[in-house]
């Protein structure tokens, strides 16, 4: 069976809040749909593009965050690129950038 789903408005603002109550900094670059949208989290750590994790279906239903885009370390617009390709895929797309260490640990414990 499915999970509840909270709204996407509700879930980046606890992202936002669980980062800076870690001691790190969060920006939502692009507003979505506030009820339904999409939410990619851009993590960064000491002021270098990581990891882009994004809740991806399951076959149970379910909705699990999945590292969809690690940066190319010779190539750094192409993560900038991926996101402006989604974003212009997706007008309902949310984009939040969370600069903390070990930040997969606040997204991926997140139910």
């Amino acid at each position: 069976m499915s999970e509840a789903r909270l709204s996407a408005k509700l879930e980046v603002s606890g992202l936002l809040r669980s980062t800076e109550s870690a001691g790190g900094f969060g920006v939502v670059l692009s507003k979505g749909e506030p009820d339904g949208g999409t939410i990619l989290v851009v993590l960064m750590n000491n002021q270098k593009l990581s990891r882009v994790f994004e809740r991806m279906p399951q076959l149970d239903g379910n909705r699990k965050w999945t590292a969809v885009k690690e940066q190319d370390a010779d190539n750094a617009n192409e993560l900038n690129s991926y996101l402006q390709r989604r974003a212009t895929q997706d007008p309902d797309l949310w984009i939040v950038e969370l600069t903390i260490a070990d930040g997969e640990r606040l997204v991926l414990n997140r139910g």
